[in-house]
């Protein structure tokens, strides 16, 4: 992780605000309760810049959202996300020091080179995660599309969905890795599938 690529407290009003914090470390106790603690950037006049952690307490109040700000569960964050939080300028002087989370929002991963390509569903395997496309009577024209939990699906009108709303027949746009296996028919990763 690179100190430059992380956020630094910003003070707003009421509240600190970190933006693009690393997750080191995610405990859940409840639906939503338990604590994250985080990474982020602290900037010194001499023009040295540390990294320093801090853990935020969840509870009822804290408002936890994907990047869609679509409500998600504490135990949907993972180490090594990206996260955008606000928070308490109440802190303990413990290592590392608490404060109160008032809302969590993760970050869209960066992907790597990716391709862009529309093609017809034509099977949907949702307990494997995975989507055969292209043209059903030409096994040379068809792609194996892995589906991981940070794939962005969304219908027509832009609004996330699950793998398993797909069916077979629509036409979706599907952003995915530029590499793919030498298997027939070719596996990729998907990272956003868009129904057309």
């Amino acid at each position: 992780m690179a100190n430059d690529s992380l956020g630094s407290i910003i003070t707003q009003g009421n509240f600190l605000r970190i933006d693009n914090a690393f997750v080191d470390e995610v405990s859940s106790s409840g639906r939503n309760t338990g604590f994250i603690i985080i990474s982020y950037s602290v900037p010194w006049q001499s023009g040295v810049t540390t990294v320093q952690q801090l853990r935020l307490n969840v509870n009822n109040n804290t408002a936890i959202m994907n990047s869609f700000r679509m409500p998600i569960r504490l135990s949907d964050i993972r180490q090594g996300m990206r996260v955008d939080v606000t928070f308490s300028p109440s802190m303990t002087r413990s290592i590392p020091p608490q404060s109160t989370a008032f809302t969590i929002v993760t970050r869209q991963p960066s992907r790597p080179s990716a391709n862009t390509t529309t093609q017809r569903v034509i099977w949907i395997d949702c307990n494997n995660s995975q989507l055969l496309a292209g043209m059903p009577n030409n096994i040379s024209r068809i792609t194996r599309y892995i589906v991981t939990s940070s794939t962005v699906i969304l219908n027509r009108n832009g609004f996330p969905i699950r793998l398993c709303d797909l069916r077979p027949g629509q036409l979706v746009q599907i952003t995915h890795a530029n590499f793919q296996t030498a298997s027939i028919p070719p596996q990729t990763t998907a990272f956003r599938i868009q129904v057309r």
